[in-house]
């Protein structure tokens, strides 16, 4: 009866399985869509920086001489960059494509992961199983919703893997391809799985592959990825080259409390749980933490079962007697074991060579996330076949087919709805599923006040209100905060925290003169401040001006010391006279009567 009902695998079992894979996506990405066009001023948080700049796509005249557009451009990677401007060419609107990929990369992403695991077991309800874990773990973080060049990694690597595993030559290429030129840092981690498959262990040892399809095929792929590599090795960034180790390590951008925190005294965070160091996803950890923050492993694998699911699939082919199921698993299954191997390998490799190879994590957080589905999806299936045949070996001899049918149909509805509805009961780091890191702007007043304003208009700001300008009123600002200052090349951070570091003296100045003088310097139009410019609270650590101060601690100590005696900067003089928008805590100074002063 389990054999009939679970091995089913003709065309219309695959298109059923399939479509309620694709429902189960949508049903993920339905909170996010709702929550995204719920009001007119809404984006995720990544998006802000990385996607602003791309207003100049509809508009050249956007942002000129903005520092922080011409990086983030720069830096984009050229697929991801071209595709958004494919999009302007008909006149869509980035921001509103932005809004919308996420549903379209999930759905994306569940073909091709129902499609991978059906090449390592070969059943519908094992693709269902993987792409319905892949969407959850999709969903505990904001990569995708963030629709940003790493959510893409998801779907063209599951295309790179599906076609590897199906032996086509040039939809794989054209996979490899695409990493490179969507998320560069991934071409690696194809390189070294191709790598991996001209070798197999035979008899006790290493033995290298003499199928000449095999090694035709891995050369071929091996000769895209380099000419991907080669590409990419030869332009050079206006921004000079990448900082190297030694110079971060001193670097407060880079301390624990750093916006680009590496480095910590903690060997757990730093080799596991941290966000640019450690090798498991954040939201792994998170899941593990409990109520007071502190990490407890037991958590995870009681709220997360991909964890002991994935650990059971080595268990279930080793004994292939207890699950036989598990006797229909491919040798595709080695692909699995093998990009494990090449992400964590490229991961210690990345900090060897920090920061050359960008952020460690960036090779072992995305390809961890598929891999756990796949593992935990075939895991799933697996043990579902035991639990039913021995359900039904439980039952009562004489006992019609049609019973045996019934319940077993009732034990996998049950099964699989409890399976698909879990992650709502979920929370991590105190949001609820699906994660987006959506943003939604409090001040729509302002936002059209300065869209009102010419192009060219640059506006200075410590406020963190102001880091919403550029995406919501498309207007430059003279320096941007946390996000904007990214310390990864030399020439623009040193650049990027001039300007920020002017910008501090000049607001805190008890001299109007100097201030002045940074108006006329920097060409500032407008100055946004709100209720805390004057009278920060630096014993609140979260507070912004706190965190602002924390990346420059020895260049702000004096102005910081000077503000908590109480004494009033310059610029207060001209608030009264010199708005031109309040509201709420907000007030815009205009810069041309600043200088009447």
């Amino acid at each position: 009866m389990s054999q009939h009902f679970l091995l089913k695998s003709n065309r219309s079992q695959v298109l059923l399985w399939l479509g309620l894979s694709l429902l189960v996506s949508l049903l993920y990405s339905y909170p996010a869509l709702k929550e995204v066009f719920r009001a007119p001023y809404v984006l995720q948080d990544d998006a802000r920086q990385h996607v602003f700049w791309m207003r100049r796509f509809l508009d050249p005249a956007l942002f000129p001489n903005d520092l922080m557009a011409d990086y983030f451009q720069s830096v984009a990677p050229k697929g991801y960059a071209a595709f958004y401007r494919l999009f302007a060419i008909v006149g869509i609107d980035p921001i509103l494509l932005n809004k919308l990929l996420p549903t379209i990369l999930g759905l994306v992403t569940t073909v091709f992961c129902f499609g991978v695991a059906m090449q390592i077991l070969p059943l519908p309800i094992a693709g269902f199983a993987a792409a319905t874990l892949l969407n959850q773990n999709l969903w505990m973080r904001d990569d995708l919703s963030s629709a940003t060049p790493g959510a893409f990694f998801y779907p063209i690597f599951l295309a790179f893997l599906y076609y590897l595993l199906r032996r086509s030559l040039i939809p794989c290429v054209a996979a490899i391809a695409l990493l490179g030129l969507f998320y560069p840092q991934s071409i690696f981690l194809a390189s070294g799985i191709l790598i991996l498959r001209l070798v197999d262990w035979q008899n006790g040892g290493l033995q290298i592959l003499r199928e000449r399809s095999q090694i035709r095929f891995s050369l071929v792929g091996l000769a895209t990825a380099f000419l991907v590599m080669l590409f990419y090795a030869l332009q050079s960034s206006e921004f000079g080259p990448v900082i190297r180790l030694a110079e971060a390590k001193p670097m407060a951008a880079f301390s624990p409390t750093g916006w680009s925190a590496f480095f910590t005294p903690d060997p757990i965070e730093f080799w596991f749980c941290g966000k640019r160091s450690g090798m498991i996803p954040t939201e792994w950890c998170e899941l593990a933490q409990d109520d007071q923050d502190v990490l407890a492993p037991w958590r995870a694998f009681l709220w997360f079962p991909s964890l002991w699911l994935g650990l059971l699939l080595p268990i279930a082919l080793i004994g292939k007697q207890v699950f036989p199921l598990a006797n229909q698993v491919t040798e595709n299954w080695k692909v699995l074991l093998q990009a494990l191997l090449v992400s964590i390998g490229i991961f210690f490799l990345a900090h060897l060579l920090a920061f050359k190879l960008h952020l460690p994590n960036r090779y072992t957080e995305h390809s961890f996330r598929i891999l756990l589905a796949l593992a935990a999806g075939i895991s799933f299936v697996i043990l579902w076949d035991t639990l039913i045949r021995l359900i039904l070996r439980w039952l009562p001899q004489g006992l019609s087919g049609m019973g045996e049918r019934s319940i077993a149909i009732g034990f996998t509805a049950v099964l699989i709805a409890t399976l698909v509805w879990y992650p709502f009961r979920l929370e991590i780091d105190h949001r609820p599923f699906p994660v987006t890191g959506y943003f939604k702007g409090q001040h729509a007043d302002l936002y059209e006040f300065f869209a009102k304003q010419p192009k060219d208009i640059v506006i200075a700001s410590l406020t963190e209100e102001a880091n919403q300008l550029p995406t919501f009123s498309q207007r430059s600002l003279f320096v941007g905060g946390e996000g904007y200052i990214l310390p990864y090349h030399r020439k623009y951070y040193q650049q990027i925290s001039q300007k920020l570091l002017a910008l501090i003296q000049a607001q805190y100045s008890p001299d109007l003169a100097q201030v002045k003088q940074f108006i006329r310097q920097s060409q500032i139009n407008f100055w946004l401040i709100d209720g805390e410019s004057f009278q920060p609270n630096f014993a609140n650590p979260k507070a912004y001006l706190t965190r602002l101060f924390e990346q420059f601690p020895q260049e702000t100590e004096a102005i910081k010391a000077q503000l908590q005696t109480g004494y009033t900067p310059a610029l207060t003089q001209a608030i009264e006279s010199c708005s031109v928008f309040k509201e709420k805590e907000l007030k815009v100074l205009r810069a041309k009567c600043i200088l009447r002063q």
